[in-house]
């Protein structure tokens, strides 16, 4: 009896010792796997902030990504089961939608939209449509486009929400109820708020300043209704705009600006103050007073 009970016990203990070595090298070799990723974990992360602390463009680009998946996330968890009826889906929303992809464009242009949008922190999208546009009006109302340009980055900075103290709204900041007319073949006073047809406008009062002043300077002038000034401050603004936009278009190097030399008006001097006239009766009392002789002559003549 007692060698049947301990034959079993054997064979137990025979199974479970390479069992349990298993097991043991199992988890030896989990724990120095996980410590070498650990270390090698940190070690990567240690060579990043190294890298970006020398990078300043590179921690920016980082920045940029991290808060970009944050928002997405949160949006993500505050949507995430939206009703149907308030965000009603709309496919026909993107024909209202003013962008273009901008590598579609001829290169000059292109180059142009970029630039715009590094510079005004601008979607280089809707402003490949502004670029194109003022390329193709340009073209036929025999304006620079990249003055076009200018004026609308100096006027606006790409705002086709811009409005100023005066009341000159959109891209151009174009007096919409001094040119109300002009807005009519668009539909009314609010396509001032319309990319496109605010151009249009701006570029048709443009010219017209241009043409009634002789000279794109004096155009300028009349376009940004200098009246107590020359408008060289802006003048000089929008033409050293227009210098840089050009040489992005062609693909040269960038050149400051150099205002021409203006005359300098010539104030006359001021007339001093007249003296006033004595009354008329003094002067001829000054005229017909007796000649009083000294005594030493009076003697003399005696």
């Amino acid at each position: 009896m007692t060698a049947h009970i301990q034959t079993p016990g054997k064979n137990t203990s025979g199974v479970l010792a390479p069992l349990k070595t298993t097991l043991g090298d199992v988890y030896r070799g989990f724990f120095d796997i996980t410590h070498s990723g650990v270390a090698l974990m940190g070690t990567t992360l240690a060579v990043a902030l190294i890298v970006l602390g020398m990078r300043a463009d590179l921690r920016t680009s980082a920045e940029q990504h991290l808060l970009g998946w944050l928002l997405e996330r949160q949006e993500a968890v505050t949507l995430a089961e939206p009703d149907p009826e308030v965000y009603a889906s709309e496919p026909s929303a993107i024909d209202r939608v003013t962008a273009a992809e901008p590598k579609a464009l001829p290169k000059a242009q292109a180059n142009v939209a970029f630039w715009l949008s590094r510079k005004y922190r601008v979607a280089p999208e809707p402003l490949s449509v502004l670029v194109a546009e003022a390329f193709e009006i340009g073209q036929k109302a025999r304006l620079d486009p990249t003055l076009i340009l200018a004026v609308m980055a100096i006027e606006s900075r790409f705002n086709p929400f811009a409005q100023s103290p005066v009341g000159a709204q959109g891209l151009m900041q174009v007096l919409t109820r001094v040119h109300t007319d002009k807005y009519e073949d668009f539909g009314g006073q609010l396509a001032a708020f319309d990319p496109v047809s605010n151009l249009r406008v701006g570029v048709r009062v443009l010219q017209e300043c241009i043409k009634r002043a002789g000279s794109v300077e004096g155009g300028l002038r009349l376009y940004v209704g200098a009246v107590s000034t020359d408008g060289s401050w802006y003048i000089d603004k929008v033409m050293a705009e227009h210098q840089r936009i050009q040489s992005v278009a062609l693909g040269k190097p960038m050149s400051n600006y150099v205002p021409p030399a203006r005359a300098v008006p010539v104030v006359a001097p001021a007339r001093p103050a007249a003296l006033p006239e004595a009354p008329r009766e003094e002067l001829e009392a000054e005229v017909t007073a007796p000649t009083i002789t000294p005594p030493e002559e009076a003697l003399a003549k005696s």
